[in-house]
């Protein structure tokens, strides 16, 4: 890998634009060279603003392009051909979340990404957090004892409307509904904690699935989610575009034997049984832009990313089990690729 890590973005429009800080803030070591979307004046547009060169398919640019490694961010439904067709090109991969889709797609990604022996990052862009890594370096140091129970929550009022929610409306487009589009968030975090002192593979899950007041989209617009994990930790995730959550709501909690921790995006405070404790405060930070820059040194150090396809295949595992058990109204075995 050179010093500067060529990239050609896929896709120009929505989620780009946190991406581009990104590449402006480390533009010392990646710097975008190429970008593909299948609308022209969204590819010359984006193009322009970084001195890329301009395609409307992102096979060509796979192609022609000089690249390293390509940025996707597309909607749903096409990532996972997107991101075989960047392996079998011998280019590395970010990807927007979610990873994929389905089973079928998430065993062609994993096989396109060992045949091919590239670096895939999951743009898990609140991995980035820094209280989220101080809460995994406290779990990690064995403070809390045994994990018990992790909960996650990420939910917003959503302005969504008709007119402006476009592909997201559609559950064959999107893979459902707010769980695997916002939904995604919270569950990463969930896994990541409930790994923080040991690996924690999860085994089932169930869902309530619910539709508040977005009415007119397919999927649901908010979700509470069970996951069981197979060193007996158990997980609870709420997540919704229907509300904002009342005041006080922690993002992520654990409770373990000798004491919990709470945080927020910028705060972590942990709390013993034998009365310590202790508050972490963090400045403002953009989680983008770390993203982006880990990208770039996980590249140029042969570093693994926080995040690869396995960690992105576990997630899309607990989120279609979590579908299938509020779909049957039962508990759903987890997938393992």
């Amino acid at each position: 890998m050179s010093d500067v890590v060529k990239v050609g973005l896929i896709g120009g429009g929505g989620i780009t634009r946190a991406h581009v800080k990104g590449y402006r803030a480390h533009a010392g070591k990646i710097v975008v060279t190429a970008v593909a979307d299948v609308v022209e004046e969204a590819a010359n547009t984006r193009a322009a603003e970084l001195s890329a060169q301009p395609f409307t398919d992102y096979r060509e640019m796979l192609r022609r392009a000089d690249v390293d490694a390509v940025d996707i961010c597309l909607p749903h439904h096409l990532h996972a051909d997107a991101i075989i067709a960047a392996a079998e090109a011998g280019k590395h991969v970010l990807c927007e979340k979610p990873l994929c889709l389905t089973a079928d797609e998430a065993r062609r990604v994993s096989e396109a990404v060992r045949t091919n022996g590239i670096t895939l990052m999951c743009a898990h862009n609140q991995l980035f957090f820094p209280s989220v890594a101080k809460a995994t370096e406290i779990l990690g140091s064995g403070l809390l004892g045994t994990v018990y129970e992790v909960r996650t929550t990420d939910s917003f009022h959503n302005d969504f409307d008709p007119s402006n929610m476009g592909w997201r409306a559609s559950a064959k487009t999107s893979g459902g509904g707010e769980l695997i589009d916002t939904g995604y968030h919270p569950t990463y975090l969930l896994l990541h904690l409930a790994s923080a002192q040991a690996p924690a593979q999860p085994v089932e899950a169930t869902a309530f699935l619910s539709t508040h007041r977005l009415k007119f989209m397919e999927g649901e617009d908010s979700a509470q989610v069970l996951v069981r994990f197979d060193n007996g930790v158990v997980g609870q995730m709420v997540t919704s575009w229907a509300y904002d959550p009342a005041p006080g709501t922690e993002k992520f909690s654990v409770v373990g034997e000798l004491g919990s921790l709470t945080g927020t995006e910028h705060s972590v405070t942990y709390r013993l049984r034998s009365g310590e404790e202790e508050t972490f405060e963090f400045p403002e930070t953009d989680a983008f832009v770390d993203e982006i820059g880990d990208f770039a040194d996980c590249l140029r150090e042969g570093r693994r990313p926080i995040h690869t396809e396995v960690e992105g295949i576990a997630v899309l595992g607990v989120l279609l089990a979590a579908y299938e058990g509020a779909r049957a109204g039962t508990i759903a075995k987890v997938m393992t690729i």
